[in-house]
């Protein structure tokens, strides 16, 4: 997509340039920083609109999905329309979803606005990278890839600092509010400096049934996970409905795709070893890298009594290794082998979760924040060789196809990440709230002597069982976090295995050191 567009503009020089790269960047900035700014703000946005932590989380999930399914539609959107006009119409479609999910009165609106926000966010993050290429020379072109990988980096810091500290010092609508100038600003500098820099125009046919099955299948697993706690899993008619639902049309998408001249998604893409090992590796990865981002947060502020802010700052510091070393392994990747690097990316995930697997409730914030840190530094060895492995070998032409389907899967095992690991964290929490709970009662001196204890300081004894029935509560959800973690320690330890099933061969395309949307 760049490279013709490269062709028919020459690169953008002085301030134009400064500005193009500065409108861009934000466009990026905003986009990403949407999807973790809501995570440290769930318990105020849940408590607020009054439902459950575990209902809030749909307005990660939701974006997540949605974003997911308009990502493989940008190429098509795009011949459709132009770059500039797609990427232009796009910011303002965010702005007013923006505003939207500020307003929205209760969650349902607020998970439609999101929705709608996430949807019209898909073509941002290609598009911006597709045109800051093309506004330098090609000899410049990985500058411009490490400025556009760096904004990707910057965000996921922010999102929750920014996040704890608006949810603690005004409300939570502002967490959206943030974008309106910011994008406003955004649309006018693109406008002023890429209108004259629009992409060829051609019109292709759309795969209507494609797309309305990839609609279907994917929305009713995320449904289907999304409310399966709730409504008691596989005990229910409509999880039973829903993963009917998905199940056939996963199936019938399959058969119709591979059918299609002009499909929506390029399934032939995974008779190729690595893209398949790859995208696999690289999505599961981010899954439970995602999945960890949304519990950290709940279990800081519902269990342990920490603000969102406090919680933040907790989570911020898993961006500063990240910046350090992502330009370092952009630099070193060519000279040495993308699966040996990626593998110490696996091996670097699983010592985090092992360290947060021996979390306790007495945690300090220094225990908590040495895995943070480390997750950043395998973070920055993790998307960037990753993405070369699936890029390897594909033709030319395939490349847009190849990072379009990538990023689709990754997005959504992002959000299936985040619904799967929630539901996990509160049946696990109430298996080990049982299991404690059949040790109390008066046959148990230690239970008796608890009680009493609070008794004696003046604690009416109704007020000391539920005190101690908190303490279980905390000491439950605690176990069962550090059950996933350990779960996902062992997951990445696997991933290792995978990533070695790829033969990595030499690539002239460019490697996308922004992976980390």
């Amino acid at each position: 997509m760049s490279t013709a567009f490269r062709a028919q503009h020459a690169p953008l020089k002085g301030p134009q340039l400064a500005m193009g790269t500065l409108a861009l960047s934000l466009a990026v900035f905003m986009n990403v920083l949407d999807s973790s700014i809501a995570n440290v703000s769930i318990p105020a946005i849940s408590g607020n609109l009054g439902v459950s932590p575990q209902q809030g989380t749909w307005v990660i999930t939701s974006f997540a999905v949605a974003n997911a399914i308009s990502v493989p539609l940008t190429g098509w959107l795009t011949t459709q329309f132009g770059q500039v006009r797609l990427f232009m119409t796009s910011i303002l479609l965010f702005v007013i979803s923006s505003w939207l999910c500020g307003m929205a009165p209760n969650i349902e609106m607020l998970i439609a606005a999101r929705i709608l926000q996430g949807a019209v966010a898909g073509p941002m993050i290609p598009l911006s990278q597709s045109l800051l290429l093309a506004s330098y020379p090609p000899a410049k072109s990985s500058m411009a890839l490490a400025l556009w990988g760096m904004t990707t980096l910057v965000a996921p810091i922010m999102g929750p600092l920014l996040g704890g500290w608006i949810s603690d010092n005004y409300s939570w609508p502002w967490i959206f509010y943030i974008n309106i100038p910011v994008g406003l600003f955004t649309a006018w500098a693109t406008w002023s400096i890429y209108r004259k820099r629009e992409s060829t125009i051609r019109i292709l046919p759309i795969d209507k049934v494609g797309l309305f099955l990839l609609v279907v299948w994917v929305g009713s697993l995320q449904l289907m996970l999304d409310k399966g706690k709730e409504l008691d899993w596989f005990n229910s008619g409509e999880i039973l409905t829903l993963t009917a639902i998905a199940l056939i049309g996963f199936i019938y998408f399959v058969i119709w795709e591979l059918g299609q001249d002009h499909p929506v998604i390029d399934l032939s893409l995974f008779k190729g070893r690595n893209f398949t090992a790859g995208v696999i590796a690289i999505s599961v990865g981010y899954g439970l890298f995602f999945g960890s981002l949304v519990i950290m947060p709940l279990w800081l502020q519902t269990q342990l009594s920490y603000t969102a802010t406090e919680a933040g700052k907790v989570m911020a510091p898993v961006g500063v290794f990240a910046i350090i070393l992502s330009p370092i392994i952009g630099k070193i990747l060519p000279k040495v082998d993308a699966r040996k690097v990626a593998s110490i990316a696996f091996m670097g995930f699983a010592l985090v979760f092992f360290l947060r697997a021996r979390f306790t409730t007495e945690v300090d914030t220094i225990s908590l924040l040495i895995p943070t840190l480390l997750q950043g530094a395998a973070m920055s060895m993790f998307f960037i060789p990753l993405t070369s492995i699936i890029l390897s070998g594909q033709a030319p032409d395939k490349i847009p196809a190849a990072a379009g389907l990538s990023n689709f899967v990754r997005i959504m095992c992002g959000g299936m990440g985040a619904s799967i690991m929630t539901t996990l964290w509160d049946s696990r929490t109430t298996l080990h709230h049982s299991q404690m709970a059949d040790h109390t009662g008066s046959s148990y001196p230690a239970f008796v002597q608890s009680i009493q204890n609070l008794m004696h300081l003046g604690i009416p004894e109704q007020g000391a069982y539920a005190i101690v029935n908190r303490s279980i509560d905390v000491q439950a959800s605690t176990m069962a976090a550090t059950d996933i973690f350990m779960m996902s320690a062992y997951m990445f330890l696997g991933l290792v295995g995978l990533v070695w099933m790829t033969k990595p061969k030499k690539s002239a395309v460019p490697v996308d050191a922004g992976g980390a949307h």
